[in-house]
Parts: structure tokens; sequence; C-alpha cells
């Protein structure tokens, strides 16, 4: 019971830090609180929510992060990612603040990817995971780090990143990010898995690779 009070006491932590992190890519509040009108997908624009709205907003809310209730992870990937965004919770609306809950298989992987309109901040709060970040040209640096339970890492806004369980047991970490609507590019996915393909030859010269190697990554049913 400790164990699943103070994980969540750890994700709205995360939540208020990243406040302190707000991009300016987010619409500024014109007034303290607007819960976003979903069914006209307004985002900037909102209304003022009712108490029973707020009671169920807060229960969609502690279902999606509670620790007892498990993720199913039995993809290829052995991950799964449960975002609290304004999309999920209408209240974020232009508070510049959105939520995930990461649960790993062992050896499970969150794989490259970038978050465009947000800066993210992980605490682990269970197993052990390698996570890291590569700064943008020319240098393209790799910053990583294995973090254990209670560690934080920050991986800042646009820049590719991942985290992998290098541990034999199940791992799950919070994330808060610096947007309502981070945004989500998974690197392989789009490059490969794009909707219509990539000219094969592109991607053959642009990656070095055999054109029939990129054709058959083409053809894979890309996660993420």
């Amino acid at each position: 019971m400790m164990k699943g009070i103070h994980s969540i006491l750890v994700a709205f932590t995360l939540l208020a830090l990243a406040c302190s992190l707000a991009s300016p890519f987010d619409p500024d509040p014109l007034q303290d609180f607007c819960v976003a009108i979903k069914d006209k997908d307004i985002k900037n624009g909102g209304r003022h929510p009712t108490f029973k709205t707020s009671i169920m907003l807060m229960f969609i809310i502690l279902m999606l992060i509670m620790p007892k209730h498990a993720r199913n992870t039995s993809n290829p990937l052995g991950s799964n990612v449960t975002v609290v965004d304004v999309d999920k919770l209408l209240g974020l609306n232009t508070l510049g603040i959105s939520l995930s809950r990461l649960n790993f298989a062992p050896y499970g992987l969150n794989p490259p990817h970038t978050h465009p309109r947000g800066t993210e901040i992980l605490v682990v709060v269970q197993g052990t995971l390698y996570v890291g970040f590569v700064s943008s040209n020319p240098d393209n640096r790799l910053f990583n780090k294995i973090l254990y339970p209670g560690d934080v890492f920050v991986f800042p806004i646009g820049l590719i990143h991942f985290q992998f369980n290098v541990g034999k047991t199940v791992a799950v970490a919070f994330s808060g990010l610096s947007s309502q609507n981070a945004g989500l590019i998974t690197l392989a996915k789009a490059v490969f898995g794009s909707n219509p393909p990539i000219n094969p030859d592109v991607l053959a010269k642009a990656f070095q690779l055999d054109k029939d190697v990129v054709k058959d990554l083409q053809s894979q049913l890309w996660s993420g």
C-alpha cells in the first residue's frame, strides 16, 4: 500500500516539475483553467468543469497511474506507454504539462523517438533502465546512464532518446512532459513505416543500405 502511495506521489511530483519546464509551444492560459472541449477538437478554448467532471477526471488519472493496474507488454518491443495528455485529461488544457507511465517486460524497449513539443523528465520506480539521448548535429553525442529506483533523467525537447530495461525483472517509470500534447515520433516507424512509403532509393542512400534490405524493412509491421 505504501509503495503504491509513493508511486502516486512521485508521479504528481513529476507533473509539478514539468510545470517549471513549460514550453512556449503550448497555448498561454487566458483564465485560471480551461478544460478542453474534446468533441470540437479545441485545445485553446474550453469550459469550466463541473464538480462531477472534476471527480471523473481525477478517477481516470488515478486508474492510469496506480501500480496495481499492470500494463500489457506482450508485444515485439516488450513495453507499454500509458499517456495522460490533454486528449485523456481535458483539464490539462493550457497548463503545459502531461504525464506518462512506462511499463517494461524484462529487456523491453521504448525505441528511439522524439517529442517535438516537450522536454521530458523521467523517474524510475521499479527495475533498472538504460536510458539516453543524442545531441543535435554536428556532434551527435550520446548522453546515457543506467537508472535505478529513485533515479531521475531529463530528455531535452526534440532530441532522439530511448529507454531499455536491462534487468531480468519488470521495470516501471513515470515521466512528466512540458506540454499538454508533447507529440511522438518513433524513428524506425516514421522512416520505414511511413504511409505512403518513402522511395527505397532515398532510404538506401541515406542509410547506406542495400535497396532490398530497405524494402524488407518497409514490409515489417513497426511498433511504437
